[in-house]
């Protein structure tokens, strides 16, 4: 896949279509959960009213430490010699510790709670696995365009 040049303005891009994307997954947590959790988890404070401003500004945080492990480990900006495969490991791997990090420091569920863990455990490795999927429907639609491309250039 031919990577574009990337300039700040790709990386606020970036920021904002996975805060985006965040944004929207609690939308619809809480559209699903309505007031059950209200109480238990700062993230559904205000049940099926809304999220509050700390929260949004939590996942704002959020996105952006998700950005930067993109950055990090999935562009060639940083890691040139590493295969696909540990650069995505490394990738899930650092965004599971940063929002572990996060779940202790902003207590979003409570942390002894075995079923929260069980929850987000597998939350996270669903959203993992949609976008592997994604990243793979992507790679494989580009890389049928460029071989388009390409008998279109050689049949010339």
């Amino acid at each position: 896949m031919m990577e574009e040049k990337k300039n700040v303005f790709t990386y606020i891009r970036q920021l904002f279509a996975t805060y985006g994307i965040i944004v929207m997954i609690f939308v619809i947590f809480h559209i699903l959960l309505g007031d059950f959790p209200e109480g238990y988890s700062t993230l559904f404070a205000l049940g099926k009213e809304g999220i509050t401003i700390p929260i949004l500004c939590e996942l704002f945080l959020l996105a952006g430490m998700i950005t930067l492990a993109q950055v990090a480990f999935l562009t060639d900006r940083l890691i040139m010699n590493m295969t696909m495969l540990m650069r995505n490991v490394l990738f899930f791997v650092s965004v599971m510790i940063v929002m572990i990090v996060m779940i202790f420091s902003f207590k979003w569920f409570p942390t002894g709670d075995i079923l929260a863990w069980t929850g987000f455990v597998v939350c996270y490795a669903l959203s993992m696995l949609v976008s592997v999927l994604i990243v793979k429907l992507r790679e494989k639609l580009e890389n049928s365009k460029m071989q388009e491309a390409l008998d279109k250039y050689n049949n010339r």
